[in-house]
């Protein structure tokens, strides 16, 4: 709920108090998986959450939150504002009566926690893993066995043996957990979640009653909730996963080149079956990938770059 409340604090400064939002936490009004119902039939007016928890609705909402080796969050973010994704992705939820914005990210992920090492591909088989989103489908197609488990179960179940392994998110978020008790190998990378926005949903009658300038002050404060989230990832994950290393002892890992050219494969075409469900998904997939294409060029120049004056 920080990026809800920092997004609800700032309207109110930027409007000198004339536009006000009340926050609710999550689960008083409607369960969590419910927000874009609510907000689609007027339940609430806004309501915060991920696209991908929306993949039962709609399968192209993967692709506003992250695809297995897709974008990372510059990309994702400049293929919203400049390659024609916001549109999209307004498209997209139209016919459930909501407008998204970007309004937070968690950044890449990590592949997880996990009790014994990975060596090959084939350890995977068999290999009870708690995931979310497309990565579910992802590493059981890599012979993995997809669990649903909410995060206060994590530890308790990775303890007992209910599951053999853990993805949650970053090290600043998994490190709370404690997942590394019984788990002490920690891998990356996090292939299947690159990216980690969130959204912000406006009942859209709500929305095209706001006045503009109303609409501007909830944009702006949106994407500042987005860049806050970067720039606490950024800030806070080296400090973490130096803690969960030097202080806990976590096995800090990297997946085996063959599962992760298997996953690549693999992910070409579990992304393509995505977006092949419906013609707009074809569009969302083809505006994306459009827009990675036109950034590769300055992508390897400049962060090569970057990476080579940072070594020097």
């Amino acid at each position: 709920g920080i990026a809800a409340a920092h997004i609800a604090r700032r309207v109110g400064e930027l409007s000198g108090g004339r536009f006000e939002i009340q926050l609710f936490g999550a689960g008083e009004i409607v369960p969590a998986l419910q927000v874009l119902d609510a907000v689609g039939n007027g339940t609430v007016e806004m309501g915060h959450s991920a696209a991908f928890f929306w993949q039962g609705k709609n399968p192209a909402a993967n692709f506003f939150t992250t695809i297995p080796f897709g974008p990372d969050p510059v990309e994702h973010l400049a293929w919203l504002e400049r390659g024609g994704g916001q549109a999209l992705w307004d498209e997209l939820y139209r016919p459930f009566g909501a407008k998204a914005l970007i309004a937070g990210n968690t950044g890449p992920s990590m592949a997880g926690w996990f009790k014994r090492e990975i060596g090959t591909l084939a350890d995977v088989k068999g290999l009870k893993l708690r995931v979310q989103g497309l990565g579910a489908e992802l590493w059981q197609r890599l012979g993995a066995l997809p669990v649903a488990i909410a995060p206060g179960d994590l530890l308790i179940s990775l303890s007992s043996g209910v599951i053999d392994a853990a993805e949650f998110l970053a090290p600043v978020n998994d490190l709370p957990l404690g997942l590394y008790k019984p788990a002490p190998y920690y891998y990356a990378p996090g292939f299947n979640k690159p990216n980690g926005a969130a959204e912000a949903l406006v009942h859209i009658p709500a929305w095209e009653k706001l006045p503009v300038e109303f609409r501007a002050m909830l944009e702006a404060a949106c994407l500042e909730a987005h860049t806050r989230g970067l720039t606490e990832a950024q800030a806070e994950n080296s400090a973490a996963l130096l803690e969960l290393v030097k202080t806990h002892q976590v096995q800090l890992r990297r997946l085996p080149p063959d599962l992760i050219a298997a996953a690549r494969k693999e992910a070409q075409a579990l992304v393509r079956d995505l977006a092949a469900r419906s013609e707009l998904g074809t569009r969302i997939l083809a505006s994306l990938e459009a827009a990675r294409e036109k950034g590769a060029i300055w992508r390897k120049v400049g962060f090569a770059s970057a990476v080579t004056l940072q070594g020097e």
